[in-house]
């Protein structure tokens, strides 16, 4: 019988869709961007089945060509900075980042956002919680990040777990060597993160809390 894993001393959350409740917002600029970087709009009937495919999948869907990905993130958060007051976390995060940090797990932040608004979503009692903070990656730049926060908390990949809400969450995570959490709160359809095999399934903050706290 193999042994055990060893226990997480570090999660890695990500932003937008796992911690903010921001998915309304971004759906509401599409056709904004679209127009502005001239890719597909998508319609309304369009957004529950893009909800159920890969990321990759969506941007195939919807035309972009990766060199304009930079551009099109750099602008959105430049945007989101503008409506940081529309956006608040989800039930439940506030108590799970306190119930985590108190128990001696240390807390990392790793995003396509900016950090300056991630700290204004988050609040100062929450963000004070987060020792790395890895913010304004590219759309496929979670894996380095991920290595780089491993160095920073000095803590092995197998004492890592990473939280999101993205096919491209798990699959940085497991290119990486971490164990990897899927939320079901946030923009992909369960169907499409079990399909990219993350370790565990989220189906609220408390639910981190007891995996990780050991409480039934």
């Amino acid at each position: 019988m193999p042994p055990p894993p060893p226990p997480i001393r570090l999660v890695i959350f990500d932003f937008d869709g796992t911690l903010s409740d921001s998915g309304h917002w971004f759906l509401g600029i599409v056709d904004h961007l679209a127009q502005r970087y001239r890719f597909r709009t998508v319609e309304a009937g369009e957004v529950e089945a893009l909800r159920g495919l890969p990321t990759r999948d969506v941007i195939r869907h919807l035309r972009i060509p990766a060199w304009k990905l930079p551009f099109i993130a750099r602008y959105v958060r430049t945007l989101f900075a503008l409506h940081t007051h529309e956006v608040h976390l989800f039930d439940g995060v506030t108590d799970m980042l306190e119930r985590l940090e108190a128990a001696g797990v240390q807390l990392a932040l790793v995003s396509s956002n900016a950090e300056i608004n991630a700290r204004r979503i988050l609040g100062p009692d929450n963000a004070r919680r987060f020792t790395i903070w890895e913010c304004a990656s590219s759309l496929y730049g979670k894996a380095p990040r991920f290595r780089r926060v491993l160095k920073a908390a000095g803590v092995s990949a197998a004492q890592a777990l990473a939280i999101g809400d993205e096919t491209r969450d798990i699959e940085a995570a497991q290119r990486c060597g971490i164990r990897s959490g899927a939320v079901h709160w946030g923009y992909a359809h369960r169907e499409a993160l079990a399909a990219v095999s993350p370790d565990f399934g989220f189906e609220s903050p408390d639910a981190v809390v007891r995996l990780l706290l050991g409480h039934a």
